[in-house]
């Protein structure tokens, strides 16, 4: 089971959080978002399939998200969690840690924002389009 996300990087992507990643709907970064890897989103956990979200919702699923951009990606894979919720009309944030909220849809991930290839950090500082997308196995 997949759910893809169009989006776009921007000037100031620097992805040097250590325990976040994120995507927004938001069409704007301020340089303290040293999480976020694109803006304007065209979806949100609240947009996905039910099945999906509740796919996600299984401590014994994987789930992977892999961040396309000018010819660069990265896949990050973590776990599903009983608490996630995805109903957020706003951001879609990947975590190292089990914290839970609206926005979490993936939790013990094997690295955040840091740990993203400096060359698609680079696509993304540049502006690039973005292609988010994510699968759930139970």
């Amino acid at each position: 089971m997949k759910e893809v996300i169009h989006a776009r990087g921007h000037e100031n992507v620097t992805a040097e959080h250590a325990s976040t990643f994120e995507v927004t709907t938001d069409d704007f970064l301020t340089p303290a978002g040293d999480c976020i890897l694109a803006v304007e989103a065209d979806r949100a956990p609240a947009d996905f399939d039910p099945e999906f979200v509740e796919a996600c919702r299984d401590t014994d699923a994987t789930i992977t998200t892999i961040i396309e951009a000018d010819g660069h990606e990265e896949t990050v894979s973590g776990h599903g969690h009983p608490d996630l919720e995805l109903g957020s009309d706003r951001s879609i944030v990947g975590r190292t840690s089990d914290y839970v909220d609206e926005r979490t849809f993936v939790v013990g991930c094997e690295f955040a924002a840091e740990g993203f290839g400096r060359e698609l950090v680079s696509a993304l500082a540049e502006g690039a389009d973005v292609t988010v997308t994510v699968r759930v196995e139970s």
